[in-house]
């Protein structure tokens, strides 16, 4: 006889998170809060020494919570990336990331500006030469 305890039964099957994207924020935060009583019920299964199989979703229900507040939190994230869009100003984490260098590089404008006294050197002016007379 073969014991099963630790293979998960079709209870367990992960939902991707494919079908969370479809849903929308009720349906999320709904989906949300059961599966987070379920993970408190198998909890209290844990402890009380429940079934195996029981403590055994343990570990799959807490992927799911994690795949559900990964939707939500990448949907408010588009959500202000949208109200930002046309924006001068952006929130950090909405900026790429780059590199430091890069992030701190002077942009075009700032490259091209030019102070007085080059802009006086550049408009012709012919620059004197100097002979040298030992």
């Amino acid at each position: 006889v073969i014991l099963l305890l630790n293979r998960p039964d079709m209870s367990n099957q992960k939902v991707p998170a494919s079908v969370y994207r479809a849903m929308s924020k009720a349906e999320l935060t709904a989906e949300l809060e059961k599966l987070r009583t379920e993970l408190q019920q198998l909890r209290i299964a844990q402890v009380t020494g429940g079934v195996a199989s029981k403590v055994c979703k343990i570990k799959y229900v807490r992927k799911a919570i994690a795949r559900v507040l990964t939707v939500i939190n990448y949907n408010t994230k588009v959500a202000v990336a949208a109200q930002y869009l046309d924006k001068k100003l952006v929130p950090k984490d909405l900026r790429p990331k780059l590199t430091r260098k890069k992030r701190q590089e002077l942009t075009k404008k700032q490259k091209s500006l030019r102070t007085r006294r080059q802009r006086r050197n550049d408009c012709g002016r012919k620059k004197k030469i100097y002979a040298y007379m030992p």
